[in-house]
């Protein structure tokens, strides 16, 4: 339980935060922070991480916890710690220092809360122990964030509301995450040259975040397979040829996320094929990039992505035909079937435990599309929201050997000069870019995505 970071400005952050929620909806909110689980035994847990919705209305993570939100006032409930702890744990914060440092106006024990949950919205947090407390305490069934109703739906568009777009103390954690984030991608590469096995660069580029006092925002990957977009196995050997991709970021103490990918040849030189293709992808990252700024459609990043790659595949001879119809057919989805990206937050996913809502626009809905079924945002860009933005080429033998995609795309992929590009399994370029009021601003733009840096990176550290 971390608070000695914390400052006043975090207390009156966080009292403006409730502040704009009780201007959004005027009935109290109870929002539970979730237990540890055991893995399997009670003294082993997994490490504990409180739920997002908490942790924004509430700054720390503090297991075993809940507030009550009201006109603009909070309320915490948890117990100190029992005596007997301090064996094992040492000595905790008790419940009126932690009050302090985050501004609550009262503190009370977990047994009063049973007091507060008539008429009371709420989220579900995403553990079971939680959401058995959650009912009991709320006297009715409370079990999935993705099928709300009532006073529970408003309260999740209002909080979407509130956090699609980031104040200054949520902007200098992402910062914090994003620059550590960056050094961890650093040593990854100059680590590759003496590495054997996947595992060897993973561990590089984790340590660095873990000496920094943060964890990773999502399981890496780190994988010659790079066609396997959430490849979670490292015992593959490194050999010359290959191409290595690292999808890995880092999550301050605070919760707050960053996301960078990149890709780098493993001889630290890529063959002409790789460079060919890596262009590609790079042209349609600095495109989208290029276009983003407020009231754009993020679906339009999108489609921009796909019309670059389909360009570059039709000049490479992959594909054949006119760009802009090979996207109208979803010819590009063959290489590039997830969508260009996503909000980044207190998740790396940001607000997805609540499905679509916060990602898409009210009266909008996910595409049949082949292209676009992925898309994970579509609504127009504000400014102060974060954003990845990640393109991508990948040879995926469950889309190109798929029967059906053979047939439709017969007569538009060349499927002999495709073969000429087998050293190339998958490419991600991904940086965390920011909407400000004139444009954007990279967070990440310190780690250089150039194809000769790269190089430079891996072979010179």
């Amino acid at each position: 339980m971390l608070i000695h970071n914390t400052s006043i400005s975090l207390a009156d952050t966080l009292r403006h935060r409730r502040q704009r929620l009780a201007q959004l909806i005027d009935f109290p909110v109870i929002l539970w922070s979730g237990h540890s689980s055991p893995r399997n035994f009670p003294a082993n847990p997994y490490p504990f991480r409180a739920s997002s919705h908490f942790l924004y209305f509430a700054g720390l993570p503090l297991p075993n916890a809940a507030i009550c939100l009201e006109a603009g006032k909070l309320e915490l409930f948890m117990d100190n710690p029992e005596p007997s702890s301090a064996l094992w744990h040492g000595e905790m914060p008790k419940r009126e220092e932690i009050a302090e440092k985050i501004g609550a106006d009262t503190a009370r024990t977990m047994s009063e809360l049973k007091h507060r949950g008539t008429g009371a919205a709420s989220i579900p947090v995403q553990n079971y122990r939680t959401t058995l407390v959650q009912s009991q305490i709320l006297q009715r069934p409370i079990s999935s964030p993705y099928d709300l109703e009532g006073i529970d739906l408003e309260l999740a568009k209002a909080i979407a509301t509130l956090r699609l777009t980031h104040d200054a103390e949520a902007l200098i954690e992402l910062r914090k995450a994003a620059a550590i984030s960056v050094e961890a991608h650093k040593v990854g590469m100059a680590a590759t040259p003496k590495a054997k096995l996947e595992a060897e660069v993973r561990a590089a580029m984790e340590g660095v975040i873990i000496a920094h006092n943060m964890t990773t925002s999502y399981n890496s990957i780190v994988t010659v397979h790079g066609e396997v977009l959430h490849n979670e196995e490292y015992h593959h050997p490194l050999q010359s040829g290959n191409l290595l991709l690292a999808d890995v970021g880092a999550e301050t103490p605070m919760g707050w996320a960053a996301d960078i990918t990149r890709t780098w040849p493993i001889s630290g030189k890529f063959s002409s094929t790789q460079r060919d293709i890596y262009d590609i992808v790079l042209a349609a990252h600095d495109a989208c990039i290029a276009k983003i700024s407020p009231g754009v459609e993020y679906r339009d990043i999108h489609l921009l992505a796909a019309k670059v790659i389909a360009e570059g595949l039709v000049d490479l001879g992959i594909l054949q035909g006119n760009p802009e119809d090979l996207v109208e057919i979803d010819a590009h989805a063959l290489f590039f079937p997830h969508g260009i990206g996503h909000l980044l937050g207190l998740d790396v996913h940001d607000m997805e435990d609540l499905g679509d809502l916060a990602g898409y626009e009210e009266g909008r809905k996910r595409s049949d599309r082949f292209g676009l079924g992925y898309l994970r945002l579509n609504r127009p860009l504000q400014s102060g929201m974060l954003v990845t933005i990640e393109p991508g080429f990948y040879q995926v033998p469950a889309i190109l050997n798929d029967a059906n995609n053979r047939a439709k795309y017969q007569n538009i992929v060349n499927w002999e000069s495709l073969s000429k590009f087998a050293d190339v399994r998958g490419i991600r370029i991904e940086d965390d870019v920011l909407v400000t009021d004139v444009g954007s601003e990279v967070l990440t733009a310190a780690l250089q995505n150039q194809a000769s840096a790269i190089e430079d990176l891996v072979t010179q550290g």
